[in-house]
């Protein structure tokens, strides 16, 4: 066989001239083991990260719940247990390397969590009309934000997330099953039904609701309390990371009389005007929904990745007027935005861009520079100013892009009922 036909054999084997699925795959895979060791040194306390400990939440909260959860009760009268009945799993998830302290053995699980992350993103960036620039989203944002990102159980839930936008391409039920799980461990994975294809909403949502509805009953028969988490939060204040927050950072140099105090487990302003900005920050998000809902029922053209970039745009849109913008938060929607980038025609590449540089300035306020946040001298507040202005960006550019490839009529919409599919294919009419 001569070597032109040993080259043709090759191409056939592999599908064309497409290289086969391995290629590509060790650039990403070495660079996420090195930053990933970098993040394991830092939450270690081998190489000190300035600012605040960003390791206590595990050492220190997480393992007193540890101790509470272990006797099949949720913390009573603990202002900072505001979390899903899931959560439990999380915080107890340590206990399935009993031969680890609590805290090393938390940051080994995230780590497994975040190689999981990874390998669903290389597996479903294989493919026609498929690209890795999901999987450097993911191996740079995460990174970006610093040892925090292994020092809360934000990955994990993220890590149910991907694995559900991953699993709706071709199995509903299953993604209905991992939203509900999702959403039960920090309910923001709920915002990701809103998006789905209208073929498949009937599936998805009955399984996220049977799923949800089990889970949910399971867990307030064995321990009490299981809806406690849903008026945990009623009487929070305004963050001092948050977009409202930034009234008061401002408003301090011009005489407000508030204070920055600890209030629901979290650093935030108190006094005068607060109250206000915080209803204002609620209706936004109510804005937001209000947006979302309306969205929904114009859309009428459903790609494959629409699912993913309808989650993105939701959660961001979601985060962004929150009366609290935690650096974890962060991690939700680098997650989302690395499956969106996923595929090749996505219009979520900006506002990705902009999310994983908001990662960068977030490692900047907290923990790096958290001091000048809390005390809003002009570096805090720029530091505020950036990344929460780079996040505001993100939204407008995720919900017109959202809209101009979904909404019939809108430029770059296909015609009206038409759902796009790969070259080659017939769009098929949605019901």
């Amino acid at each position: 066989m001569t070597a032109t036909t040993d080259a043709t054999a090759t191409r056939g084997a592999t599908g064309g001239d497409r290289p086969p699925p391995t290629a590509g795959i060790l650039a990403p895979v070495a660079v996420w083991a090195a930053t990933r060791a970098a993040l394991l040194l830092c939450v270690l306390q081998v190489w000190v990260v300035p600012g605040p400990d960003v390791t206590v939440d595990v050492s220190v909260i997480y393992r007193n719940w540890y101790g509470v959860l272990s006797t099949g009760a949720f913390p009573a009268d603990d202002v900072t247990w505001q979390y899903p009945p899931a959560a439990a799993l999380a915080i107890l998830s340590p206990a399935l390397l009993p031969f680890l302290e609590y805290a090393h053995a938390f940051f080994v699980l995230v780590l497994l969590a975040d190689a999981v992350v990874l390998t669903l993103l290389l597996r479903a960036s294989h493919g026609p009309d498929r690209s890795r620039r999901g999987v450097w989203v993911w191996v740079a944002g995460v990174v970006l934000l610093g040892p925090t990102a292994y020092a809360r159980y934000d990955l994990m839930v993220a890590a149910v997330a991907v694995a559900a936008l991953v699993a709706g391409v071709g199995r509903p039920r299953l993604m209905g099953a991992l939203v509900a799980f999702g959403a039960l461990l920090k309910v923001w994975p709920a915002l990701l039904l809103i998006g789905v294809a209208r073929g498949a909403v009937r599936r998805v949502w009955v399984s996220a609701a049977v799923t949800g509805a089990v889970v949910l009953a399971a867990f307030a028969v064995a321990m009490p309390n299981a809806l406690g988490f849903l008026t945990a939060q009623r009487d929070r204040g305004t963050e001092v990371e948050s977009l409202g927050a930034l009234v008061f950072h401002v408003a301090r140099y011009f005489g407000w009389q508030g204070e920055v105090q600890l209030h629901y487990g979290s650093l935030e302003f108190l006094g005068p005007g607060v109250a206000g900005v915080s209803l204002a920050a609620q209706l936004l998000s109510v804005v937001a929904l209000g947006w979302l809902v309306y969205w929904r029922l114009r859309a009428r053209v459903f790609a494959a990745g629409t699912t993913a970039d309808a989650a993105f745009t939701a959660v961001l849109l979601f985060t962004t007027t929150s009366r609290v913008i935690s650096p974890q938060y962060l991690l939700w929607l680098v997650a989302l935005a690395a499956v969106c980038l996923l595929f090749a025609g996505s219009g979520m590449t900006r506002p990705a861009v902009l999310v994983v540089a908001a990662s960068a300035v977030t490692v900047l306020e907290f923990p790096v520079f958290f001091g000048d946040v809390v005390g809003s001298t002009p570096l805090g507040v720029g530091l505020m100013l950036v990344r929460n202005g780079l996040l505001v960006a993100a939204c407008l550019l995720a919900g017109r892009a959202l809209w101009r490839r979904t909404v019939p009529g809108a430029a770059g919409a296909t015609p009206e009922g038409l759902s796009p599919v790969p070259p080659g294919g017939t769009p098929a009419r949605q019901p």
